[in-house]
């Protein structure tokens, strides 16, 4: 396919997108059907409040649903839907060791952390459930893709099972969507072969809906396990249009992780009936107490840091 049929293509595929996203009567675009299970008594907070909705949108296809969001009533198996996250900076070695901790009290899926804590990580949560989640390229993503390849192998011979890479934004804002899908491709294959599982940041506040159509189908192309709006570090975060277009574009066959702002409860239900099958926040445990005491889903008190299992 030459360039001028590609691109032909692309806005195609741009244009049937929108145009699914306005359908009439709310369509949904995952398949969850949320809104037609009505509960006695509901309050329209289903995926954080009950158990049985949230059951729901585990059968129609959610991996996971994470970092410092949480559901209702929970389930052992909603519980591991959760990754628990700190990318700090000036995050400590007891910062870390108390989030393993937490991790391993709940039953967290993974926790997310920068590379130089993995080996720590791998360390406590030895002979557990839980994995060990960790950054590549992080928080740019305008590092090498052979440096992105080595960082990948490094951090996995350290323990790490999952891998958030961020994309090379100005070189897909630039119209390099080849060097982006190499950029990924390389990262990918890498943690393929150490038998870990790779999610690619797009950064989507830094991107036109064109560019994020073309950067979904990027990671898709390169054999992304999962494709993720945002590293928290940016100027903004998550929102459901992003969600529901990234969903759009990759359709069932990999996760979409919704990441930045999600500080509440309410936040959570949008990003999981846009199609995020894992979400990203910073305040796990405390949003994760709030559903299990019923408590009104207000925003979390600290601020959310960036994330993949963010």
């Amino acid at each position: 396919m030459d360039p001028q049929q590609l691109e032909k293509l692309i806005q195609a595929i741009t244009e049937e997108i929108l145009g699914y996203l306005g359908a009439e009567n709310g369509a949904d675009l995952c398949g969850l059907e949320i809104d037609g299970l009505i509960c006695p008594g509901c309050d329209e907070r289903c995926a954080e409040r009950c158990a049985r909705k949230t059951r729901k949108v585990v059968e129609a296809g959610a991996a996971r649903i994470s970092a410092g969001a949480a559901v209702g009533p929970i389930e052992a198996d909603i519980a591991r839907l959760i990754d628990h996250t700190l990318l700090k900076p000036d995050a400590t070695r007891d910062d870390i060791r108390k989030l393993c901790n937490e991790a391993l009290k709940y039953g967290f899926a993974s926790v997310c952390v920068n590379p130089w804590n993995v080996s720590l990580a791998a360390e406590m949560l030895r002979g557990s459930e839980v994995s060990v989640c960790t950054v590549v390229g992080f928080p740019l993503g305008a590092t090498l893709p052979q440096v992105k390849v080595y960082e990948t192998e490094e951090v996995i011979k350290l323990g790490a099972q999952e891998i958030d890479m961020v994309i090379n934004v100005g070189a897909l804002k630039s119209g390099q969507v080849d060097a982006v899908e190499a950029d990924i491709r390389g990262v990918v294959e890498a943690s393929h072969r150490g038998g870990a599982i790779c999610k690619v940041i797009l950064e989507t506040v830094l991107l036109t809906t064109d560019e994020k159509v073309r950067g979904s189908l990027a990671a898709k192309n390169a054999g992304a396990d999962f494709v993720k709006t945002s590293t928290g570090f940016a100027a903004g975060g998550a929102t459901a249009e992003d969600v529901r277009l990234m969903r759009a574009v990759v359709g069932g066959e990999i996760g979409v992780k919704a990441a930045g702002g999600v500080r509440s409860l309410e936040d959570l239900q949008k990003m999981v009936e846009a199609g995020a099958t894992r979400i990203g926040a910073s305040a796990s445990v405390k949003i994760l107490e709030q559903a299990r005491a019923g408590a009104p889903a207000t925003a979390a008190a600290e601020p959310v840091v960036a994330s993949t299992s963010y």
